[in-house]
């Protein structure tokens, strides 16, 4: 699939949900009680001028803004969510730009450090998107991502009905081959970065607690692409057939254990 169709895709997706993904990790938490955006917070604690690639409705940026004195950017395909993005208080002095990773309106060496959270696995022409992070990062800068990787309990059952519905949904109905898979894999990445100029990749994986009542687990697992071209009706098969098989799983509380693991992988320019 071309670029721009994978694109199309994202940005019909993003219209209906643009915060779809800060809804579902907002609230996970690590085993040392930060989400995702926290870690990768964490991973340019030092850095003063910061991207924001593939920015959404602006969660990361809004944490990263906690600290003061920094110059933050982002950019998202999404105008939905670019505008989300700017309406957060704590973003007037960021920068939110509607745009392409292909081509990021910034001068060269802008960024002593790049971040996105589930968003570089997405992209196509990957090779010019790690050409265009490197001129728009100074040298010595980092660059930190979550990639998405697998679940776990209530993730695992709603991908197993999910693949039933998909298996019988005709073509139209399906989500598009999105991004590169290389930037699913600590080798796939290395084999991107270090001829871009990157030291070998850091690699972490993290397990995310997203557990909750029966609703708070469906709209998480629910708001992922599969679901997106699926017939409403479709839809609402799967969700009576999870909330069906999904009581086998609650703990007396009512919460249904959910998990799901991500990497974070962090590279600095050499």
């Amino acid at each position: 699939m071309t670029t721009t169709s994978q694109e199309s895709f994202l940005r019909a997706f993003h219209a209906e949900l643009p915060a779809v993904t800060a809804d579902a990790f907002g609230s996970a938490r690590s085993a040392d009680g930060r989400s995702s955006y926290e870690i990768l917070c964490d991973r340019v604690v030092g850095s003063r001028r910061v991207l924001d690639l593939g920015c959404g409705d602006g969660l990361l940026l809004e944490l990263l803004a906690r600290t003061e004195g920094r110059r933050l950017a982002g950019v998202d395909l999404s105008p939905e969510a670019v505008a989300l993005a700017r309406r957060r208080p704590g973003l007037g002095g960021a920068t939110v730009l509607e745009g392409r990773a292909q081509d990021l309106p910034f001068p060269d060496g802008s960024f002593d450090a790049c971040v996105s959270h589930m968003a570089l696995m997405l992209m196509g022409d990957v090779e010019q998107v790690i050409a265009e992070v490197v001129r728009v990062l100074s040298p010595g800068s980092t660059l930190a991502c979550v990639i998405g990787a697998v679940g776990g309990e209530a993730y695992d059952l709603f991908l197993g009905l999910l693949r039933a519905a998909i298996q019988t949904a005709p073509a139209a109905r399906r989500v598009p081959a999105l991004g590169d898979r290389r930037t699913r894999s600590r080798e796939g990445l290395d084999s991107l970065l270090g001829p871009a100029g990157f030291t070998p990749v850091d690699w972490e994986t993290v397990a995310l607690d997203l557990s909750g009542p029966p609703e708070q687990v469906w709209a998480a697992m629910s708001g992922i692409y599969d679901v997106g071209p699926l017939h409403p009706r479709t839809v609402a098969s799967l969700r009576e057939a999870f909330f069906e098989r999904v009581e086998g799983l609650a703990k007396p509380s009512g919460v249904i254990p959910c998990g799901m693991k991500v990497h974070v992988a962090t590279a600095r320019l050499a």
